[in-house]
């Protein structure tokens, strides 16, 4: 809830459901995870996530506001996860289909493999990003990892340090990277609206939305000119 762009943004409105809602509900279509838990901070404001979280019945955690990977390593502790997998909650777009291709990448390649993405060379517009990370590669990162700007995105120790990490790359044959279609800014909410006001719920896929983008190429303009967050 304290995103500094658009503060309180995970819960703003798609088509009568708050977006992390509209992120949870797409995330548990995936068939390769075993269970989705949200894990937000021990802040005051994030009490109404947690409020969500009970009142749907969806596992949470509570950890660091500033420390993710912190609060990630306990998550997956807690819950005991073999492997996580990393879905961000600005992603309201974020397609069951993906999940499943990069989490099989990394199994088909478990115990060989630490981290598998979509996004070391990305190819898939950006707000579908997948990170599968391995329980050990997740210890290892919260060990050693003592840089305060990594540690709040989680994965940079493993991306910055691929001589310590195997890591794999999951890349579409068709490259729209160039789409933006996550939620940082005002523009990205607009943007997304306009698909969640066309198909009226959440059951839709990645390919769908490509479709109908080619018919309101329009739409691409909407947030064409923000600038993705670096880490």
């Amino acid at each position: 809830m304290g995103s500094t762009r658009l503060p309180g943004k995970v819960l703003e409105d798609l088509v009568g459901q708050p977006m992390l809602a509209r992120v949870v509900n797409c995330t548990r279509r995936a068939q390769t995870l075993d269970e989705v838990v949200v894990a937000t901070t021990v802040q005051p404001v994030d009490d109404a996530i947690v409020s969500l979280c009970k009142e749907r019945g969806w596992l949470f955690y509570r950890g660091s506001e500033e420390d993710v990977l912190d609060r990630y390593y306990h998550a997956a502790s807690r819950f005991k996860a073999r492997a996580i997998v990393r879905i961000t909650s600005d992603c309201p777009l974020i397609d069951p289909e993906i999940i499943d291709k990069v989490v099989q990448e990394f199994w088909d390649s478990y115990p060989e493999i630490d981290y598998a993405t979509n996004t070391l060379m990305r190819t898939f517009p950006v707000g579908l990003d997948v990170e599968v990370i391995s329980y050990d590669a997740l210890i290892k990162s919260w060990l050693e990892d003592d840089n305060p700007a990594w540690r709040e995105h989680v994965t940079q120790y493993i991306v910055r340090h691929q001589e310590k990490f195997r890591c794999c790359n999951v890349a579409n044959d068709t490259d729209y990277s160039y789409m933006r279609w996550t939620v940082d800014m005002p523009e990205d909410l607009a943007f997304v609206r306009q698909i969640y006001e066309h198909f009226q719920d959440d059951a839709f896929g990645w390919r769908e939305v490509l479709e109908l983008l080619k018919v309101h190429p329009e739409w691409l303009e909407i947030n064409r000119n923000i600038q993705q967050k670096r880490a």
